[in-house]
């Protein structure tokens, strides 16, 4: 059994990115923890209200995916990148707590800037003598990995691809429990989108569907 650790900026990356993924883990009898970093804020406002409807979505996708752990950092949304300290600590507390084998982050790529905060923290805080996890993978977020100018540095360039072609209706599923973050098509966030989405990353590899990843650090 692997301990699986997933580092999510917001609430919905863990499906956008790793939905597939976690349930795959998951049935391979994996132990999954996500660990989000932010609140939620709406037109760049904090409402605790608005974030407990938030949080309650996000319970709602933890059960349709069936993953064991959650925490959540309540960082705030939209400053990640004022303060990337802020981010080390409690999230070092975290991965030291739970001692992963197998760790997916967000990427340096993403054209959002608590995306791009939170790969700098875990830098930090996966560092191979820090931390003794055998793999270390960046994941993409639709709509926003797939934002960011088409240039370097800001391409992501997938080296690893999960096959999740029996778990992509669940996904979707979960998705759809973020009724405040879903959308209609042609958004990214819609589960046409996320179908789509799925579809090429499979069709790159030869797969009906599929998730992409680049590898950090990879121990046999």
């Amino acid at each position: 059994m692997n301990k699986v650790f997933i580092v999510a900026p917001h609430m919905d990356d863990e499906v956008l990115g790793v939905g597939g993924t976690i349930l795959k883990h998951l049935d391979a009898g994996d132990r999954v923890k996500v660990c989000f970093l932010c609140h939620r804020k709406y037109g760049n406002r904090f409402d605790p209200a608005k974030n407990e409807v938030e949080v309650s979505h996000s319970l709602v996708a933890k059960t349709i995916l069936n993953y064991q752990e959650v925490v959540h950092l309540n960082l705030e949304d939209e400053r990640l990148d004022d303060a990337v300290h802020k981010i080390i600590e409690p999230l070092q507390k975290e991965a030291a707590e739970f001692d992963p084998d197998i760790t997916y982050i967000p990427s340096i790529t993403d054209n959002n800037q608590d995306h791009r905060a939170a790969f700098e923290a875990c830098m930090v805080v996966f560092r191979p003598f820090a931390c003794n996890c055998k793999s270390l993978m960046v994941y993409e977020v639709i709509s926003s990995t797939d934002q960011s100018p088409p240039i370097q540095p800001f391409l992501f360039s997938p080296n690893y691809y999960v096959d999740i072609s029996s778990f992509l209706e669940r996904k979707i599923k979960a998705m759809e429990a973020y009724e405040t973050e879903s959308r209609e098509w042609p958004h990214p966030r819609s589960s046409e989108a996320i179908n789509v989405m799925a579809k090429k990353r499979g069709m790159e590899v030869n797969l009906n569907a599929a998730e992409a990843f680049m590898i950090l650090r990879q121990r046999w």
